[in-house]
């Protein structure tokens, strides 16, 4: 991104907010209130009305996501809201000139702000996230996830990250040792753990299925309702296993998490046919995400946000303990 635009996004105040979303046509009351988010930047914003609404106003990181990735994450949401899966699809607005793909003024979902950041607004949807699941919540979730997968599997979305070792390990790899994040005495066997889970990961995924799923689909992005459970932010979907989506929910490996897995595939096998193979991707996809996140936070440094809320991340005890983590997670793949 430029350093005009980056500093735009770190800077963003609710001024600024409020006028972009005015440029799309809407008139605020001027109530906004910034909401918990890092990768983007997120805002309640109250429109004018009788009575008045509320939305939530998202601003893509700049560099992140092209505009056809972000699209194909919103054709996700309107494909899932088509089968009356509950989703919150972004609303359709007003996109004159410079925000839409045509030059031309007409209603979109995306729209651009003067220096270039990606918006969308959604509706502003009410919800609890539960502390602790039931087995009935957990049967509940699996149907519901099911019928994500089901939808996600009648189309593809060729710009988004196919998830992987490449996307997700190799890469991220390089960017942190070519960026001297590793400290000396771990990077050799951190590089080396992360290679060689790469190379069975490689093995382990051929003739696996991928599709569009949600990516990040951990019980912090899913609320519950008058009308049940639904997930929030599709931000990171991407192509790939069912099972991704699947472990994230129920990550644990104890006993009873492995139990709870079960009752979850028990509800989403009465919607959805599910490969038992697949189990074996779970450790793999877990290495790949330890990576991921790792230079995930690199990347964003930059972002005064980040040093603030992850003031752990770089010391020498971080990096012991990802090195270590990644070699345990090797020998349970081996």
């Amino acid at each position: 991104m430029t350093d005009v635009t980056e500093n735009y996004f770190f800077e963003l105040t609710p001024e600024r907010v409020l006028e972009a979303v005015e440029t799309a046509g809407l008139l605020c009351t001027g109530r906004c209130m910034a909401l918990n988010s890092f990768e983007n930047r997120v805002y309640d914003v109250e429109l004018e009305g009788e009575p008045p609404t509320r939305t939530v106003a998202k601003f893509y990181r700049p560099g992140r996501w092209t505009e056809a990735q972000i699209r194909e994450e919103h054709e996700f949401l309107f494909d899932l809201q088509a089968e009356e899966v509950p989703v919150i699809a972004p609303v359709s607005f007003l996109a004159s000139g410079q925000g839409n793909d045509s030059g031309t003024a007409g209603l979109s979902t995306l729209h651009r702000t003067p220096t270039g950041i990606w918006f969308s607004l959604f509706p502003k949807v009410g919800g609890r996230a539960p502390e602790e699941l039931s087995d009935d919540q957990l049967l509940r979730i699996g149907r519901l996830l099911a019928r994500i997968h089901n939808v996600g599997a009648r189309k593809d979305a060729p710009h988004r990250v196919k998830i992987g070792p490449e996307s997700y390990g190799i890469s991220n790899l390089e960017f942190l040792l070519g960026n001297n994040f590793l400290p000396l005495d771990f990077s050799g066997r951190y590089d080396k753990a992360v290679r060689e889970i790469c190379g069975l990961t490689r093995n382990l995924m051929e003739n696996v299925t991928f599709q569009r799923i949600h990516g990040d689909c951990h019980l912090g992005n899913l609320l519950w309702n008058q009308n049940g459970p639904f997930f929030l932010d599709f931000d990171d979907m991407v192509r790939g296993p069912a099972v991704q989506d699947l472990w994230l929910l129920v990550p644990g490996r104890d006993p009873e998490a492995l139990r709870q897995r079960n009752v979850l595939l028990e509800g989403y096998t009465e919607m959805r046919v599910f490969d038992p193979a697949t189990l074996r991707l779970i450790e793999p996809l877990r290495a790949l995400r330890f990576v991921h996140y790792a230079a995930w936070i690199a990347r964003r440094w930059q972002d005064p946000a980040f040093p603030r809320a992850f003031p752990h991340f770089g010391t020498h005890r971080y990096w012991q303990d990802e090195t270590e983590d990644l070699e345990e997670q090797l020998r349970l793949i081996s």
